[in-house]
């Protein structure tokens, strides 16, 4: 395999791992308005990702570094083209992650409540111009080569705002928001535990549906596509995997439905990293603008001192995010929160 390629992948699983497990704090943070009857419900909540909230958004700055290190042309091209959603989605990261810490500084219920609204708010922008933004890689975007090298997007945010990529964003929002609701009932015990299992079961079929149709929306635009074969087997393990967590979750077996979401979202992403390939960003406007992988990467002595990099430190990075979430394991309960804590 080309070390172009590798790394395509490479970034691809990074990307995948920070929304599988980002996208399940997204989800929990949703969940506040809905799941929080008073306060100690609400911090049971926030409690269930407190110690993991802030490592699972790391993946997301490993992903943009690798980004930027093996495929440059495409970072700069995607980042100034999407600079508008990727600046609103930075933004309620800042404001989410600011939230969690500031709530509890005792300053009286209006102010906990302003800070549990920036929370929901900055747990439902982010997946939502995640699904829009990766929904456009996959349909095409209006790009075009420029004389000096590199490419240049010809659209607007409004560009992004189309029907299938509304689509995407909305099939992200349910799917985490689900995710993350199996989360809390996979954390919790008691009332808490069996009234997030009951809304799971009620936003996991919206979820199925937005996903169906996301998917064959995907599979049609990409009936020609040389990599239709495995479109299309991503999107069944994706579309069985979402079933089978709906099914597993009204059974009562957190963990298995909890599994059964996160290999959704691999594979729904998979799909779509497959729709792009062989090129990162397709044209819209001229298949020939389209930019590929060997004419964004960086080059073969970067990518190699790269992959030996990822080689030593990711079993290291696997081995104590494994660790960390095995010493929280444990459920939350009302009567684990003391009157004064966070």
């Amino acid at each position: 395999m080309e070390l172009t390629t590798l790394w395509f992948l490479i970034v691809g699983a990074f990307l995948i791992g920070y929304f599988v497990l980002d996208g399940f704090d997204f989800g929990v943070g949703m969940s506040l308005p809905f799941l929080g009857r008073d306060d100690t419900d609400r911090r049971v909540i926030i409690n269930t990702i407190g110690p993991v909230w802030d490592l699972n958004e790391t993946w997301l700055i490993v992903a943009g570094a690798a980004l930027f290190a093996a495929f440059p042309e495409w970072y700069a091209t995607m980042f100034s083209g999407f600079y508008l959603a990727l600046l609103v989605i930075l933004l309620a990261l800042i404001l989410r992650g600011v939230s969690f810490e500031y709530r509890h500084q005792g300053k009286g219920e209006r102010w906990t409540r302003w800070f549990d609204r920036f929370i929901f708010w900055g747990s439902v922008v982010p997946p939502l111009l995640w699904g829009v933004a990766f929904a456009n890689l996959a349909q095409g975007l209006p790009i075009v080569p420029m004389e000096n090298g590199g490419w240049l997007y010809e659209g607007t945010l409004l560009t992004l705002l189309n029907p299938y990529g509304l689509l995407g964003g909305v099939t992200m929002l349910l799917i985490t928001f689900t995710h993350g609701l199996v989360f809390v009932s996979l954390k919790t015990m008691g009332e808490m535990r069996e009234r997030a299992r009951a809304l799971a079961a009620r936003v996991g079929v919206a979820a199925i549906i937005a996903g169906a149709a996301f998917l064959v929306w995907t599979v049609v635009q990409h009936l020609g596509s040389p990599t239709l074969w495995v479109i299309v087997l991503c999107s069944a393990v994706a579309a069985v995997a979402l079933i089978g967590a709906w099914a597993a979750n009204l059974r009562g077996r957190e963990g298995w439905a909890f599994t059964g979401n996160a290999t959704a979202i691999a594979f729904a992403l998979l799909a779509i990293f497959m729709a792009m390939f062989p090129n990162l960003m397709h044209s819209s406007i001229d298949p020939a603008y389209s930019m590929s992988i060997t004419g964004a990467a960086s080059s073969q002595k970067t990518l190699e001192l790269m992959t030996w990099v990822a080689a030593f430190t990711m079993p290291l990075v696997l081995a104590y995010q494994a660790w960390t979430y095995w010493v929280f394991r444990k459920r939350l309960s009302r009567d684990a929160i003391p009157a004064a804590a966070h």
